[in-house]
């Protein structure tokens, strides 16, 4: 079937005009949203709600999306009126970006996925290629500046980072099995670091705060903290001190039901061991 001419409904309303646009796309094809999640790795309920105009979903959503109906870019432009400000999401990440580069000391929850400050290679490539939509040149060059923010963690200045994560992140393996044990084998390298803390929230734990929200409290020279609050779809620098310390409070309470960092190092060397004997991949 031919690629439907996409027209930008400059006469309605941007964000009405985009979930309209995102249905129309789908129906064409034949696709429910279960077909459509299965085929682009994302959970059917979130273009659900795109296609509701409940939310207008992340760049990287609708970058995918865009490669997939084969609409060259004409999704994102759609995108970029519907959020306002197209300039709005890249700018509060540079400012995270120079928050992070200035911080002494970095704390972080990750619920679903491995920290960029610890991801090899291979889990940035897989995961930019897969969620993110790059491919080609602008693949390798984000996979490069991802590798380059590693440096954050070395050197005598280094800032100390603790990062929790959720037995989920150890269970969702990378299809290759060497690179997934190449992973895992860098995490027991970087949790061996003076200034690196890695610890494990297992399953047993049960439900708990910040189950489903990615954050890094990031701690200046000038002793205040912020955080960067991230989901599948954006992110936010959250300063406002009542906001960041309510955040501080969950999170504590998850440190609480962690693992202590060498018990932490003992489950993630089981779960290399169980990928080294698990049949390739």
């Amino acid at each position: 079937m031919p690629t439907r001419r996409v027209v930008t409904g400059r006469s309605q309303e941007p964000r009405k005009r985009f979930a309209e646009e995102l249905k129309l796309l789908r129906t064409d094809r034949g696709l429910s949203l279960r077909k459509l999640g299965e085929a682009l790795g994302w959970d059917w309920s979130l273009f659900s709600k795109m296609e509701k105009g409940e939310t207008v979903g992340g760049p990287e959503v609708v970058q995918a999306l865009d490669q997939y109906y084969g609409t060259a870019t004409t999704l994102l432009a759609l995108w970029e009126l519907a959020v306002g400000d197209p300039t709005q999401f890249k700018e509060r990440y540079r400012r995270y970006m120079t928050l992070e580069a200035e911080a002494i000391s970095l704390w972080h929850f990750a619920p679903y996925l491995l920290p960029g400050l610890l991801q090899t290679d291979n889990y940035a490539r897989t995961l930019m290629g897969w969620a993110g939509g790059f491919e080609g040149d602008e693949l390798t060059r984000q996979v490069e500046a991802r590798s380059g923010r590693r440096a954050l963690l070395e050197g005598e200045n280094a800032p100390v980072f603790r990062t929790i994560l959720s037995e989920t992140v150890l269970r969702t393996p990378l299809p290759v099995r060497a690179q997934w044990q190449e992973q895992l084998e860098w995490l027991l390298t970087t949790s061996g670091r003076r200034n690196v803390v890695i610890q494990v929230v297992p399953h047993s734990a049960g439900l708990y705060g910040l189950a489903n929200t990615d954050v890094m409290f990031l701690k200046p020279t000038d002793g205040r903290t912020v955080a960067w609050v991230e989901t599948s779809y954006s992110g936010e620098v959250v300063e406002e001190t009542a906001a960041v310390d309510r955040l501080q409070h969950r999170y504590d309470l998850v440190r609480d039901l962690a693992l202590s960092p060498a018990d932490s190092r003992k489950f993630i060397q089981r779960m290399l061991e169980e990928a080294s004997c698990e049949p390739s991949i």
